[in-house]
């Protein structure tokens, strides 16, 4: 029997390529809401056949706080447990069971696993913990986009480390909203160092460097600014938009500023070999491969980028290895790489040519 009422609510527009699959993870819950914002396919119709209660409403100007709070606001007041998701997310069987297990009249909040991208194998490649999950009184969504749960004094949140749940994105999805939400975001509240980083970022993507440098330069010198690892990243973004505004001193410098930030994150050893293998600094990049594969464990969170940690870390130092004669250590890394990319042609030529060398030696 069940201790508390459970409630999943999401928002939706033109999803419907999604809805059998996410409400079937759902079902586990007492009830399902969705906002639909506006879907020209047939969305609505199916959330209704599955049962899911649904409203509808256009927003104008669009916001996802806004979209979030009005479907928070669906739940009934006798909700005990609030889980948000969207509708290409997928839980593990049994989540309901599991959260009920932990859950107390003194939570607040929920932190679980967050599989947010996998690789070409079916594998996580991007892995941290998330909190969609919480009690109904007292909460509201804020940021116009990249939107984040208000936080309660005194909040109690707990781990749930065997709740699982699934990202399945759809690529086609267009990301134009994004730039001008965070570039309002910022605007709303410019003391806010995560969106500040968020919108760095997005100038980044955007080809827009300079822009992208300053902001993320803004969002380091900001005093809440003081997570390591965030603060990593923003180092390492602007020694990518330097890198191709070809001023390679600066992105240099950045890449080393950012492993002095956070020393135990495999990123910035990576890129700054990256950097030092294309100047053909092999020796450099040899060192800094080297102490990043001393660093063994992925921490659980969303700055993990996974060319650390996939085929590309061994690929890379096969590249160095050999162009320092180094053969034999060559070959077993590449051996690595092929064995994590088993389908990479590259890769496979390059064992053959390091094989070859070292059978004629």
């Amino acid at each position: 029997m069940n201790k508390y009422k459970v409630c999943v609510y999401a928002i939706c527009k033109n999803e419907a390529k999604f809805i059998k699959r996410w409400v079937k993870s759902m079902s586990e819950a007492d009830n399902i809401y969705v906002l639909d914002t506006g879907s020209t396919d047939n969305s609505v119709q199916l959330l209704k056949k599955y049962g899911v209660i649904t409203k509808t409403e256009i927003i104008k100007p669009w916001r996802f706080d806004v979209a979030r709070n009005i479907s928070l606001a669906m739940l009934p007041e006798d909700t005990d447990i609030c889980v948000c998701t969207d509708l290409d997310e997928v839980f593990e069987e049994g989540w309901r069971k599991k959260l009920e297990e932990i859950w107390n009249d003194k939570v607040d909040k929920v932190k679980y696993n967050y599989h947010w991208s996998f690789d070409e194998y079916g594998k996580p490649a991007t892995t941290f913990y998330i909190e969609k999950i919480h009690r109904l009184k007292g909460y509201k969504w804020l940021h116009p986009v990249h939107e984040v749960l208000n936080v309660l004094e005194n909040e109690v949140s707990i781990l749930a480390p065997n709740i699982t749940l699934n990202h399945y994105p759809d690529s086609t999805k267009s990301r134009s909203s994004y730039l001008p939400l965070l570039e309002l975001s910022v605007k709303e509240d410019p003391e806010d160092d995560r969106n500040m980083h968020y919108l760095g970022r997005e100038y980044m993507y955007y080809g827009k460097y300079n822009e992208a440098i300053d902001t993320l330069i803004k969002h380091l010198n900001l005093p809440s600014s003081k997570w390591d690892a965030e603060r990593c990243a923003s180092m390492r973004f602007i020694s990518r938009c330097y890198i191709n505004l070809n001023r390679r001193k600066e992105a240099e410098m950045w890449l080393k500023l950012a492993i002095k930030e956070a020393s135990y994150l495999r990123e910035g050893y990576v890129e700054l070999a990256q950097l030092y293998t294309d100047d053909k600094r092999y020796e450099e990049a040899y060192q800094l491969l080297e102490e990043a594969f001393l660093i063994k464990e992925k921490p659980p969170i969303y700055i993990n980028e996974s060319f650390a940690w996939n085929d590309y870390i061994y690929e890379l130092m096969g590249i160095v290895s050999y162009n320092l004669k180094l053969y034999s250590k060559s070959l077993w890394y590449m051996q690595k790489a092929h064995e994590l990319n088993p389908n990479n042609k590259q890769i496979i030529d390059n064992i053959k040519l390091i094989d070859k060398i070292i059978n004629n030696n």
